[in-house]
């Protein structure tokens, strides 16, 4: 017999395609562990799987987990039945130090950014014992999550000006905390939703020259460096942390290997008086239509497999949706080319992406990974969009849309005869 190492064509073919059904247990078992990380090639030298969550790649960047496998869901994935959550309880008694952050909470949820920015707050507290981490939300919230997330206290201001724009009142709550707390570190999300502009005021009410534009922090001695993003992202700042931080997305990984307590926090008594120059005169109706792709929330994107695009048309305007479209469809001429999403058109970070009748080649799944939820509507229950959607829906694409204009619509009859 030959001496010679042979391996399996079939298995070196599936291990070779990262989204084949087959391809984690492939590549485990030709590793030899639980883990996919690692394996040794026919030539002997050890490969690296640059897909794996916590992969660091050339340029020092590591791929952060969007999905909750990484830590306790993954053990509940493997473990159904169990419903004890395994993961250690970071609990503290009596803080000694604080950091703050102060979360956007878009549709009173937690962003992407808002769990990143959690993230890069434990790591902050973890430095000194006994610190914890305290998010301030303003008005009213659907968020669960927040222990999840790494929140060790909450403190919730429910007044009712904060349902509103009110940026000076909340200002005035925060100038209060500090003068209570003292707290370590401020941290903001560099966001248009409202995070930069309070950071900012915040900032120069308390005479901090702020971080801005953060995407790192890394240990240099004994002395904590940030580095931000400046000359519209052309150029990367170094310098010290100062104590406000507004940071952009994956400057930090969420929490995911640990429970927190959430425990509710409360100011001192007394009102805080302030000047209320603005007036909300609220929300002003806005055409989704007239929304750019990379600015929308809510996207309904149309491909191939739509064959009634006047049934496309008509489910936006009733969800409310901003219409995009694949690279497909734009060539055919059923979308313009400014409704294109992908790596060859728009890359989109919208809250909800509804892909109907996209198969999902790689330059799409590149322009919306950013996204926060994924839905797929396809009659290829293999798809490469299917596998990548946190919801699937298997079936004719004009049939489902019909379906889910008449849901849509008798709801809002619904609610005009409750009102």
């Amino acid at each position: 017999m030959s001496d010679s190492l042979r391996r399996d064509p079939r298995r070196e073919q599936i291990r070779r395609n990262r989204l084949h059904p087959q391809h984690d247990a492939v590549l485990a078992a030709m590793n030899g562990t639980d883990s996919p990380a690692e394996w040794l090639s026919a030539q002997g030298i050890k490969r690296r799987n640059p897909h794996l969550i916590g992969f660091i790649g050339p340029n020092g960047l590591r791929r952060i987990d969007r999905s909750g496998v990484q830590g306790g869901a993954a053990s509940a994935a493997k473990s159904p039945g169990l419903t004890v959550d395994s993961r250690p309880l970071h609990h503290i008694e009596s803080p000694a130090a604080y950091v703050v952050v102060v979360p956007d909470m878009p549709g009173g949820r937690l962003s992407a950014l808002d769990k990143d920015l959690l993230g890069l707050a434990q790591q902050l507290a973890s430095r000194q014992p006994e610190t914890a981490v305290l998010a301030v939300v303003f008005g009213s919230y659907k968020e669960l999550g927040f222990a999840d997330a790494g929140v060790d206290r909450l403190l919730h201001l429910t007044d009712a000006v904060f349902e509103q724009y009110s940026p000076e009142l909340q200002l005035a709550r925060l100038l209060q905390l500090e003068s209570d707390l003292q707290p370590e570190y401020w941290l903001f999300p560099d966001s248009g939703l409202g995070g930069g502009d309070l950071g900012r005021r915040f900032a120069v009410q308390i005479d901090v020259r702020a971080a801005t534009g953060l995407w790192q922090v890394r240990q240099d001695n004994e002395q904590l460096q940030c580095i931000c993003r400046g000359a519209a992202a052309t150029v990367d700042i170094t310098r010290e942390l100062p104590r406000v931080v507004l940071a952009l997305p994956e400057c930090a990984e969420p929490v995911s290997d640990t429970r927190h307590e959430a425990v509710a926090f409360s100011l001192r008594a007394g009102q805080v008086e302030s000047l209320q120059r603005i007036e909300d005169m609220g929300a002003v109706g806005v055409d989704p239509a007239s929304v750019s792709l990379a600015e929308a929330e809510f996207i309904l994107s149309g491909g191939n497999g739509v064959t009634d695009w006047q049934g496309f048309h008509t489910a936006a305007e009733v969800l409310g949706a901003t219409e995009g479209a694949s690279r497909v469809a734009v060539d055919d001429g059923f979308m313009p080319r400014d409704r294109q999403v992908g790596a060859t058109g728009t890359w989109v970070t919208a809250r909800v992406y509804l892909a109907v009748g996209i198969s999902g080649a790689i330059q799409h799944l590149q322009g919306i990974q950013t996204c926060e939820k994924v839905i797929a509507i396809n009659t290829d229950p293999g798809c490469d969009m299917v596998k990548r959607a946190d919801l699937a829906v298997i079936g004719d694409a004009a049939a489902i849309l019909e379906k889910l204009i008449e849901k849509v619509n008798a709801l809002k009859q619904e609610t005009r005869h409750v009102a």
